[in-house]
């Protein structure tokens, strides 16, 4: 077993923006319902929901993300010379 170099930093990379997706959704899932908390009116409460909406695809695609980076770095890590 060797790793491979090149994996790995493709690896670490998605590992930081992993990270970043990590601080991001949380964020974003807050400033939603903030703002459907503070608007009441017709056209800004559509806003608060596109905010909403787009914040729980970032959280199902951070999900996502996570576990198809641990496969990478596992993959990087654990890669088998003899194929």
């Amino acid at each position: 077993m060797s790793t491979d170099v090149n994996l790995l930093g493709k690896g670490l990379r998605q590992l930081a923006f992993l990270i970043l997706l990590f601080i991001l959704s949380p964020i974003s899932l807050t400033m939603g319902f903030k703002a459907l908390k503070k608007y009441s009116e017709s056209p800004e409460i559509y806003i608060a929901y596109l905010i909403l909406g787009f914040s729980f695809i970032i959280i199902i695609f951070t999900f996502y993300f996570a576990f198809k980076t641990f496969k990478t770095l596992l993959n990087s890590i654990f890669v088998d010379s003899k194929k």
